[in-house]
C-alpha cells in the first residue's frame, strides 16, 4: 500500500469501510490506498461485479478482502458447517497462503472464520475444519475439487465468488476446474475477476462469469516497473552457477530471488551456492508443503540469503521491499519477465533485475526487448575472469565488452518443469493447442484459522502429505 506521507491519494477512511477495518489497516501500518484499491474498494461495496487488471506487487489482494470482509459483516449470517459464503480461488499454494494471511491480518476485529485449503499436506485437519462454521475459503481448484467429490465441502452458499490471479490459471489449464466449480455454486452471486492482463482468453471467461461488470485497469500491460534497474550478464551456461557465486559476494546482496526454469535446475543451483557457503534452498513443486513455507518464511525475515524458484512457485511471494532479482535463465515467454522483475521495486523502494543470458537464449532476450520496448544495459562484472573459450562461447570481445545482441530464436526447446506423482489434484489439465506439460501447482491444504499474521504448523497439517490425490 502506499506510503502514509502519500498526500495525493484518497483515505481508507474516505472509502466506506466499517471502523473494525480502519483499525486494522491502521494496525497494519497503512493510510493511504493504492490506485487498484482505491478505485476497487467502492465498486465492491456496491455489490456489483468486477474485472480488473492488476500487476504483481499493487496491492489488490487488500483491494478485494478489505470490501468482501464489509459486505459479509454488513450482512452477517450464521453459516452452516462446510458451506462458505465466500469463495476465492488461485493458482498455486503460495498465493492461497498468502490471500489467507491478508483475510486474518484485515479481519482480526471481526468475528469471522476463515480457511485455506490446498494440496501437498494431510487433508485430515480439513476434515475437522469443514465440520465447523465457515464464512471465507480460499482455495486451489483442485484440492477444493477433492473435497466437493467428498461431500465434505457445500458451495451452495456462496455469495461472493472471486478468481485471483485469473490469467495464470488459464495458463495452468484450470479452466475446465473453474467451470466445474461455477456449476456448483449459486447464479445469484457476486464475482471478481483479477488478472495481470486484459488478454482476449481472460475477456472471453469475464464475459461468461461477470455481469455487467465494473473495469479497473491500473498499469498498462506489460509494463516493466520504472522503478527496477534492469541489466543483462552474458555468461555461458556452463559457468552461471560460478558467476552468480560472484555476484551475491561482489555485490554483498542479502537478499535474493533466483528465477530457474526447471525445478531440477532450482535444486542443483541451491546445492552448488550452499556448497559455496552462501544460504540458499529451493522451492517448487515437488517440494513439500512445509519445506516450502519453512524457505519462505525464512527468506522474509532475511535468514535465507537466496531463495531459488520457479515460476509457478514463486507466485504469491509478496515482500515490500524485495531488493534484487536474478533470472539465472530468461522465461521462454517474454511476459513472465515482466512477473520475475515485479517482485522487486514494490512499495515505492527501488529494485534491481539481474539476468545473466547464454548465447543460446539471445532470442528470448529479443523478445522481451520487444516486448517491454526497450534495451536492457550490457554490464561486465569485475573481479570474475571465465576461460577464453567461454568468454568466446558466450560473444564477447578480448576486452570483454558485450555486442550488440543477436536476433533470432536460440537454439534452447525451453521444456517446462517436469516431475511430480500423477493423479494430483491440482494438476492443471493441458490447454489445447500446447506442447509438453504445463507445470504443475501444488494445489490446497490447511485447517480454518482466526486471524494469525502467518500460517501455523496446525494449518500446514502435522500429518505430511496424504497419498494419492493431493
Amino acid at each position: 500500500m502506499s506510503s502514509p506521507l502519500d498526500s495525493s491519494a484518497p483515505a481508507f477512511a474516505d472509502l466506506g469501510l466499517a471502523s473494525p477495518l480502519l483499525r486494522a489497516i491502521q494496525d497494519a501500518g497503512y493510510t493511504t490506498p493504492t490506485p487498484i484499491q482505491a478505485q476497487a474498494i467502492p465498486l465492491v461495496l456496491a455489490g456489483g461485479d468486477l474485472l480488473a487488471a492488476a500487476q504483481t506487487g499493487t496491492g489488490k489482494t487488500a483491494g478485494f478482502v478489505l470490501p468482501i470482509l464489509h459486505r459479509l459483516m454488513d450482512k452477517p449470517l450464521v453459516p452452516k458447517p462446510g458451506r462458505p459464503r465466500c469463495l476465492i480461488l488461485v493458482p498455486t499454494r503460495e498465493l492461497a497462503a498468502q490471500v489467507e494471511e491478508s483475510v486474518q491480518t484485515y479481519g482480526k476485529h471481526f468475528p469471522l472464520v476463515s480457511m485455506v485449503m490446498f494440496g501437498g499436506v494431510n487433508i485430515n485437519p480439513q476434515y475437522k475444519a469443514l465440520r465447523g462454521r465457515l464464512d471465507i475459503l480460499v482455495a486451489t481448484p483442485g484440492r477444493l475439487l477433492d473435497h466437493v467429490g467428498q461431500k465434505t465441502v457445500d458451495l451452495s452458499g456462496v455469495e461472493i465468488l472471486v478468481l485471483d490471479e485469473a490469467d495464470r490459471m488459464l495458463d495452468m489449464g484450470f479452466i475446465r476446474d473453474i467451470r466445474k466449480v461455477i456449476t456448483l455454486i449459486p447464479k445469484q452471486r457476486q464475482t471478481l475477476l483479477f488478472s495481470a492482463t486484459f488478454s482476449e482468453e481472460i475477456r472471453t471467461l469475464a464475459n461468461t462469469l461477470l455481469n455487467n461488470p465494473g473495469t479497473v485497469e491500473v498499469a498498462r500491460r506489460n509494463t516493466a516497473s520504472e522503478l527496477v534497474e534492469q541489466s543483462v550478464h552474458l555468461v555461458p551456461q556452463a559457468h552461471k552457477k560460478e558467476f552468480l557465486a560472484h555476484l551475491i559476494r561482489h555485490h554483498n546482496w542479502q537478499q535474493v530471488l533466483v528465477f530457474t526454469r526447471t525445478k531440477h535446475g532450482a535444486n542443483k543451483l541451491a546445492e552448488k551456492l550452499l556448497k559455496d557457503k552462501i544460504p540458499a534452498a529451493a522451492i517448487h513443486g515437488n517440494k513439500s508443503q512445509a519445506a516450502r513455507t519453512r524457505a519462505l518464511a525464512q527468506f522474509k525475515d532475511s535468514t535465507l540469503q537466496v531463495l531459488v524458484a520457479t515460476d509457478i512457485a514463486a507466485r504469491g511471494i509478496d515482500i515490500d521491499q524485495l531488493p534484487q532479482v536474478v533470472n539465472f535463465e530468461l522465461p521462454n515467454v517474454p511476459e513472465d519477465y515482466v512477473h520475475r522483475i515485479g517482485r522487486t521495486g514494490r512499495a515505492g523502494s527501488v529494485g534491481a533485475a539481474v539476468s545473466l543470458v547464454d548465447n543460446e537464449e539471445m532470442g528470448y532476450l529479443k523478445d522481451i526487448e520487444r516486448l517491454i520496448k526497450r534495451s536492457i544495459t550490457r554490464v561486465v562484472v569485475e573481479g570474475f575472469v571465465m576461460p577464453e573459450a567461454a568468454a568466446h562461447h558466450a560473444g564477447m570481445d578480448d576486452d570483454e565488452r558485450p555486442p550488440r545482441p543477436a536476433g533470432g530464436r536460440g537454439g534452447r526447446s525451453g521444456q517446462p518443469n517436469r516431475g511430480g506423482h500423477k493423479n494430483h489434484a491440482d494438476t492443471p489439465r493441458k490447454p489445447a493447442g500446447q506442447s509438453g506439460k504445463p507445470a504443475r501447482s501444488q494445489g490446497a491444504g490447511p485447517a480454518p484459522s482466526r486471524h494469525s499474521t502467518r500460517p501455523s504448523a496446525a494449518l500446514l497439517g502435522s500429518g505430511g502429505p496424504k497419498k494419492g490425490r493431493d
